[in-house]
């Protein structure tokens, strides 16, 4: 899973390729995640889901499981704050987090713009500065999607800022069936298109990365942070965003967006 995710990051950090071929596109891929600062344990949260009742229903621990052993100490969810050192993205916090038995089922990239210093709108915004962030999301799966969200003035002759989306959504805006990624990466293969499979070497840069880290958990058995099955995951997880100035995007309202 982490693999799968700094790809993701490394398409959408990398700088411009020389053309669409394949072996230019990989060599940024590879190039980003040559330029990322090692990975440092206060950055990470691991975690591990609980039984949970919601409306009636018990949903299992991970430990409830008889293969798994009761006092398994197998992370379940990773949250994680990476660094590209270069200058495009010097100072950028990236934060990325997957897991098992969260609150839904997602893959999407977002881009939380900052606040103006100075902002002569502030006081426009109310108290919750995290609602009026402007931000950039990509939806990978399920339902492709790209939306920007932005804050724009109500119309009227008083002075208030609401928070609206430009919501590009694929399957209502083209009414061609849309192949689900698995038939996209088969097709790919059989035409021997290599765009989107990783390369070696950047299955080398991508383990570098996380190998240590890894390897330091398990060393030091640190606990997974416990969390009820169909949350949002571990509290860590948010402490670690707020470390960074960072919202994740399941806590917003626009979840049908």
């Amino acid at each position: 899973m982490q693999n799968h995710l700094l790809q993701i990051l490394a398409l959408f950090a990398m700088e411009t390729p020389v053309s669409l071929d394949a072996e230019d596109i990989r060599n940024e891929k590879v190039t980003v995640l040559r330029s990322m600062r090692p990975l440092r344990l206060e950055d990470v949260v691991i975690g591990q889901y609980k039984s949970h009742s919601k409306g009636g229903v018990t949903y299992p621990a991970y430990t409830d499981d008889k293969t798994v052993p009761k006092d398994s100490l197998t992370p379940t969810f990773a949250a994680a704050a990476l660094f590209i050192d270069n200058a495009r993205w010097d100072g950028v916090p990236f934060l990325m987090k997957a897991g098992k038995a969260l609150h839904n089922n997602r893959a999407e990239i977002r881009v939380q713009f900052r606040h103006v210093p100075g902002n002569l709108y502030n006081r426009n915004f109310g108290t919750d500065l995290d609602q009026a962030t402007n931000e950039l999301v990509i939806r990978v799966q399920p339902d492709e999607a790209i939306y920007l969200k932005i804050n724009n003035k109500v119309p009227g002759l008083g002075m208030r800022l609401d928070r609206s989306n430009l919501n590009l959504h694929y399957a209502a805006r083209y009414s061609k069936e849309i192949p689900d990624a698995y038939e996209r990466l088969l097709l790919d293969a059989i035409e021997g298109e290599r765009r989107l499979f990783i390369r070696s070497d950047e299955l080398d840069a991508a383990w570098s990365l996380f190998t240590p880290v890894l390897a330091e958990l398990e060393e030091k058995k640190i606990m997974p942070e416990y969390y009820p099955y169909g949350s949002r995951g571990p509290v860590g997880a948010h402490y670690l965003a707020a470390r960074y100035n960072v919202r994740w995007g399941d806590l917003g309202l626009d979840q049908s967006a």
